[in-house]
Formats: C-alpha cells, sequence, structure tokens
C-alpha cells in the first residue's frame, strides 16, 4: 500500500502525518519546541530544534509503517522565517530568524521613502516588510562577521525552513524551494521565475546564496 509522509514543520511545533494513497491519514506525531525572545520585536528559533523535531516526529510515524510504502514526502512550513547556514557543515551560523519578528522595519522604512517600494512590490508582488525573508537576510549579512564575504565565495546557503530541511534531509545534496515558498521571500521575480538580482544587489545579498 502506497503511502505519503507529510513534515508540517510550523512556528511552534513539528508535526509528522502518513497518509495513504488516498489522502486519508494513518497516523501522525507532533513535538514542540522552544521560542527565543531576545528582544522586543525580535522572535527566534534555534535552526537545529527545527531540524531535530522534524527528523523525531518523521521518525516516529515511520517506525509504525514499512518505510518502503512510503513513496514520496511533503513538506510545509513556515514560510518567511529566515536560515542562513554553512554549505560545507549545514550548520546554521544564527538562530531563524521567524516570520514574525519585526527587527528589520527600519530597513523597509528606508528602503520605502527611498522610492524603492514599487519596483519591488512590481516584480515580487509584495510590499517592503519585515514579514518577508529578504530585509531578515540582509540583517543576517550585516551582522554576522564575514557573512557577505564568505557568501560570495559561495560558502553559505540561504533558504526558507523548507530548503533548511531538504538540504539536511538530502544529506547537502540537495538546495531547493519551490516557487510559493520562493515568492515570500521578497527576492523572488514571479513574472520572470527566477531569483532578482536588481533585488538582491539592493539589499547587498550575494547571489550565490
Amino acid at each position: 500500500m502506497t503511502q505519503i509522509l507529510a513534515l508540517d514543520q510550523g512556528t511552534t511545533s513539528s508535526r509528522a502525518i502518513l497518509f495513504s494513497a488516498e489522502l486519508t491519514p494513518i497516523t501522525q506525531a507532533q513535538e514542540e519546541f522552544a521560542q527565543h525572545f531576545p528582544a522586543s520585536g525580535w522572535v527566534e528559533h534555534d535552526a537545529e530544534d527545527l531540524l531535530r523535531t522534524t527528523l523525531s516526529t518523521a521518525r516516529a510515524v515511520l517506525s509504525r509503517t514499512d518505510p518502503r510504502r512510503v513513496a514520496a514526502i511533503g513538506i510545509t512550513n513556515q514560510r518567511e522565517t529566515t536560515l542562513l547556514w554553512d554549505r560545507a557543515t549545514g550548520k546554521a551560523l544564527h538562530r531563524a530568524i521567524v516570520w514574525q519578528d519585526r527587527r528589520t522595519a527600519d530597513t523597509c522604512a528606508s528602503l520605502r521613502d527611498a522610492g524603492h517600494e514599487p519596483m519591488i512590490t512590481e516584480k515580487t508582488g509584495l510590499l517592503l516588510d519585515p514579514y518577508f525573508s529578504g530585509t531578515k537576510l540582509k540583517y543576517l549579512l550585516d551582522t554576522i562577521p564575514d557573512a557577505r564575504a564568505r557568501a560570495s565565495r559561495g560558502e553559505l546557503a540561504f533558504g526558507t525552513v523548507d530548503s533548511f530541511l531538504i538540504w539536511h534531509l538530502t544529506g547537502g545534496k540537495q538546495h531547493l524551494t519551490d516557487a510559493t515558498n520562493a515568492a515570500r521571500t521578497l527576492l523572488y521575480n514571479i513574472n520572470e521565475g527566477r531569483w532578482d538580482a536588481e533585488i538582491c544587489a539592493l539589499l547587498d545579498i550575494p547571489m550565490q546564496l
């Protein structure tokens, strides 16, 4: 009997659900993880917690079935949460900055005041807001020593939670997302279906990421 494993990496917990081929839930597991609030309006997750709880719940579910029946794995995730990690080790350079985090509000306001919002909205369909990943990534590159230089050398990877999980689930072989997650980063041109070099340059984000 063919089965599908769904991994739901959410804001307060990770959950795995096993479905039949007819999409009937068979079994599930759920595990909460810590929330971190280093300053007012700031929200972070430990990247290792996201990975650990995802793997733990997946293993719990797979222990109740024959894993050879699982034909596919689907991932749903907290979409704008931003991670930056080392391509060689898979380790995050900083806690994940969560979609709720407002630390880049001033950056967004400055870009808006400088007249950049119409161009960004035309390309991405989004407003300039700290909710989205782009200014969160800029913050990480601005504040982590040597991060931008390392990114330019191709040593680092950026992603939302789905791509961080896929990276680890494939042993670092696949750096992937899909258009629906990419479209929430503020860096993806929805008209052309590609990462946008002009926006990345505006935010000083190396395209190698």
